[in-house]
């Protein structure tokens, strides 16, 4: 095989350091990668918050080989195969209460964008065309096409691509160092953040919003995790102003918080649910919005001829990804793992909380398994501190993964106390060694 590294054009990744030294897997099984000179290295991060049931799973392999032996491609428009309407039912049986439609997309990214359609689409089917305007939150990712990167908050991901979508406007993250810092579990402060979204009502009337967009648990940016209330209170001011509530669970679905959904986890049921990475474990890409029947019902009106909702993709539900997620799902249940998180998490919890007086630590974040450990910046070379520990980290036999100066951490669910012990003894080791 070619050892060339010039004609791929990486992603979200520094290309010209990479292909000095290049880090390259061969091989996955179970929590562990293995490097293309044999090293074994821990994925403390499951892929890219994807791969929750561990490398390698038998069941989902051969489902994949068997469906691409079978039937390799079904259009989509106006056709259809049985493992999509299976597929379907079978996540809309452990979604949130309510939300029993699903539409298949792609990715994360395409989830979100079809998620922001639909409630647009929404409001203008029920007579109510002018709320097109959107509410995104700081610092939230929601994938990177331009409607994700509109309602999203990273400023990396938003300032080389000029205009973006225009009517979208922003609340605030609910990160409160000062509060909050090294708060176990939820923090106690912060609730009062939603209340931003009554000001930006205020200000652009909700005749005009169609959504807001959150992620229950903002991952990309470094784990911020909602403080006590802050949903329940989102949730109570969208009701009072006819706005769709759209939660992001592209990162916390399947069983990332110790819940099948953040949303069960937290007890506050959105009107759109987007998802994708743990659909699939990560073995084909994969997608989906849920949707209230009261939603996606609104549609179905006037001739049956025409369509209903024009938008989708030619690989939506496509045959080998309806396969690999639904024996993804059969592991799950097998296994428990929609809710083994909650089992492990005191594990890891107690874990993390011991890095909190070793050098250059300033906070440290965590509920179920995920969790951050945010450092202090190197003075005029803010996240130069963090990749140097994400590459010491990976020397040593440790997958982890950074956001400017945060190491974010989101094993496999499958990971047992001697991984974690592994992954967090690591990075101690490796926060001691920095000056």
């Amino acid at each position: 095989m070619s050892t060339d590294l010039d004609a791929y054009w990486m992603p979200f990744t520094a290309n010209r350091q990479f292909k000095k030294a290049p880090r390259l897997f061969t091989q996955a099984k179970g929590m562990y990668f293995t490097t293309d000179d044999g090293c074994q290295v821990l994925d403390g991060i499951a892929g890219l918050w994807c791969v929750n049931a561990g490398h390698g799973r038998t069941k989902i392999t051969e489902a994949i080989q068997r469906q691409a032996a079978e039937m390799d491609f079904c259009p989509p428009f106006q056709m259809a195969h049985p493992k999509a309407f299976a597929l379907a039912e079978k996540v809309a049986a452990i979604a949130p209460a309510g939300l029993n439609r699903v539409f298949f997309t792609n990715s994360g990214s395409e989830s979100v964008e079809t998620a922001l359609k639909m409630a647009i689409a929404y409001h203008r089917v029920r007579g109510e065309g002018a709320r097109t305007r959107l509410i995104g939150r700081e610092r939230g990712y929601h994938g990177v096409n331009f409607g994700g990167i509109s309602v999203g908050g990273i400023v990396a991901n938003r300032k080389m691509f000029g205009t973006l979508l225009g009517g979208v406007d922003h609340i605030r993250h609910t990160h409160d160092a000062a509060r909050n810092a090294f708060s176990v579990g939820q923090p106690a402060n912060g609730a009062e953040f939603a209340d931003d979204l009554e000001k930006v009502i205020a200000l652009h009337d909700a005749s005009t919003i169609a959504a807001v967009i959150v992620e229950p648990v903002a991952g990309s940016t470094g784990v911020l995790i909602p403080p006590q209330g802050y949903l329940q209170r989102l949730r109570e001011i969208c009701d009072k102003h006819g706005i769709l509530l759209i939660f992001d669970e592209v990162i916390t679905g399947f069983g990332r918080l110790g819940s099948p959904f953040a949303a069960t986890h937290f007890g506050v049921t959105p009107d759109l649910m987007t998802v994708a990475k743990g659909i699939s474990n990560g073995c084909v890409p994969m997608g989906a919005v849920f949707a209230k029947s009261a939603i996606h019902d609104i549609f179905m009106t006037g001739p049956e001829h025409v369509i209903e909702f024009p938008h989708g993709y030619t690989y939506s539900a496509h045959p080998l990804a309806c396969a690999a997620s639904l024996a993804t799902l059969e592991t799950y249940a097998d296994e428990g793992l929609l809710t083994r998180g909650a089992k492990m998490a005191p594990v890891f919890e107690h874990a993390l909380h011991s890095l909190r007086e070793l050098p250059h630590v300033i906070d440290i974040r965590n509920i179920g398994l995920v969790g951050a450990i945010e450092l202090e910046s190197i003075p005029g070379s803010p996240g130069k501190r963090a990749f140097d520990i994400f590459r010491e980290c990976f020397e040593r036999g440790v997958l982890i993964r950074t956001t400017g100066d945060i190491i974010a951490l989101s094993p496999p669910l499958i990971v047992e106390e001697s991984h974690i012990d592994q992954a967090i003894s690591t990075i101690a080791d490796v926060l001691k060694s920095q000056r």
